[in-house]
């Protein structure tokens, strides 16, 4: 191995791990300046080849320049600046040629505080996982403001029309006005909720407050609110594999879970709606078996498309255009993970969608 590529491949400054194995890049310079590390990500990101790198001043290997063209090292001056400064916060500058990159940096000092630069370790990230936040960040609120856009408006023409011609409708239609105001009210009220629980999934911040559940009652309660509902009752087969090991999980989420799946089904798919419930042993950690629940939920309908089958999950997916917000099943993910357990979805025996997610069986190692 040649010097600039043991260089190249240098250990973190604690020793702890190669540079080569960090997804974001890392550049090193010494106590002189010079540039002692220039991993293989620093050098995709910034468009350096490290060989350019290695050996020189930090400022000329890595010429940076903030947004409104000052360079960067001499408004920063780690060797010779401020004594007490031991880092810099991460923000957007730019390389020659106009490449946007997302740098920050740490000083090491001699007693950690106020002594002479030892090294200046400097990690740099491609803006594009920022950007794909930023776009993800406006679809959100665009969706969002399309959804609440249509039941506000019906709300706000209907009581508007009420308050000022009470007198002129009947019983009969005063209520037919209020029941849609009611049910569009309900419709904004679900999507507030579906946006806590994305903020809440995207913090990691998502609470499961377990309890002992069954999961067959479940299944048949949400069955029979669909029927009640007016979907025939011969269009759904339950089929529950006994025994079932005890299943701890949060109720309500658990609900959320088998709700927008079974709409999903009766909404977009055909034919019958077959949910079944199993018991599964699998591998947990190497000569370790774990108890799971399994739940599978498939149709008969036209099924989703080989291409988009990698997006069900994402945010905004709609498998048609018959209404939703594409929320739920990124939702549904985002449930079934927290309780440690996994979905995926495949084309059903039949050709229909057919949904599997597994959950966790047993007590909680945490209650025992």
């Amino acid at each position: 191995m040649s010097r600039a590529e043991r260089s190249r491949r240098a250990d973190l400054p604690d020793g702890s791990l190669d540079a080569e194995d960090l997804p974001d890049g890392l550049v090193v310079a010494d106590a002189d300046g010079l540039v002692v590390c220039f991993n293989t990500a620093a050098a995709r990101i910034s468009g350096i080849p490290p060989a350019a790198a290695l050996g020189r001043p930090l400022a000329e290997a890595l010429p940076l320049e903030d947004l409104e063209g000052r360079r960067w090292w001499q408004l920063t001056d780690p060797y010779g600046g401020l004594a007490t400064r031991t880092r810099q916060p991460e923000r957007n500058l730019l390389l020659p040629g106009g490449r946007e990159v997302l740098v920050s940096a740490r000083f090491l000092r001699a007693d950690d505080r106020t002594g002479p630069v030892l090294r200046v370790v400097v990690a740099l990230r491609g803006t594009e996982a920022r950007r794909r936040t930023e776009r993800s960040h406006a679809e959100l609120i665009a969706t969002v403001a399309h959804e609440l856009r249509s039941p506000l408006t019906s709300v706000k023409g209907f009581t508007a029309t009420l308050l000022q011609k009470w007198e002129r409708f009947t019983d009969d239609q005063k209520r037919l006005m209020l029941e849609t105001v009611d049910a569009d009210a309900n419709r904004v009220t679900r999507l507030i909720a579906e946006l806590l629980d994305i903020s809440r999934i995207d913090a990691g911040r998502l609470e499961i407050r377990r309890q002992q559940i069954d999961l067959p009652a479940a299944v048949r309660h949400h069955v029979d609110g669909k029927t009640a509902a007016g979907v025939a009752p011969g269009r759904f087969v339950i089929r529950v594999q006994e025994p079932l090991p005890p299943l701890w999980a949060d109720a309500d989420k658990i609900d959320q879970v088998l709700g927008n799946l079974l709409e999903n089904a009766v909404r977009h798919g055909e034919g019958t709606v077959t949910i079944e419930v199993q018991p599964e042993k699998a591998a947990h950690a190497p000569g370790l078996l774990r108890e799971w629940t399994v739940v599978t939920v498939s149709d008969q309908g036209p099924g989703i498309p080989e291409e988009s089958i990698p997006r069900v999950f994402t945010r905004f997916w709609r498998g048609s255009k018959r209404g939703g917000t594409g929320l739920g099943l990124y939702i549904v993910k985002g449930i079934v993970e927290a309780h440690g357990g996994t979905i995926a979805v495949d084309r059903g025996p039949e050709g229909g969608a057919r949904f599997r997610f597994s959950l966790p069986a047993g007590i909680p190692e945490f209650m025992i």
